[in-house]
């Protein structure tokens, strides 16, 4: 697994790393039973600070994402996969829907609506497996 992060973004370090082992977790990378690096470890790799990678593995904990044991690390949690898809296609319904609102009261159609959202998810190197 690959983190990538970007100190230039909007989003702060700990989201990115979440999101990051999120994605992986999700799309098999991290299988269950998965150990992830050590907090230090983690931190010096990315050149961040400790609290970002430990406030990183505490939001996937509280998501359900991942499981810390003391004194043995953590590891990738054995939940249901579809169960954690369900959760995140929850979270994209609430975006979406708050774009819906706001292209209503903007005049903007369904169509343009549409369109907008198929540029935005091939722009950022999505596909269209699911």
């Amino acid at each position: 697994m690959k983190i990538i992060i970007s100190n230039s973004g909007e989003r702060p370090i700990y989201e990115q790393i979440a999101g990051q082992i999120k994605n992986a977790i999700m799309s098999g990378e991290l299988p269950e039973g998965a150990a992830l690096p050590s907090l230090r470890f983690l931190a010096r790799e990315l050149r961040v600070s400790i609290i970002s990678t430990k406030r990183a593995y505490e939001e996937l904990e509280k998501e359900g994402y991942i499981e810390s044991f003391q004194g043995k690390g953590s590891f990738v949690t054995a939940r249901n996969r579809e169960l954690m898809r369900e959760e995140q296609f929850k979270k994209i319904e609430a975006c979406l829907q708050g774009a819906v609102e706001m292209a209503k009261i903007s005049g903007i159609s369904l169509n343009e609506l549409e369109e907008v959202l198929e540029e935005l998810f091939h722009l950022d190197g999505g596909s269209d497996a699911v």
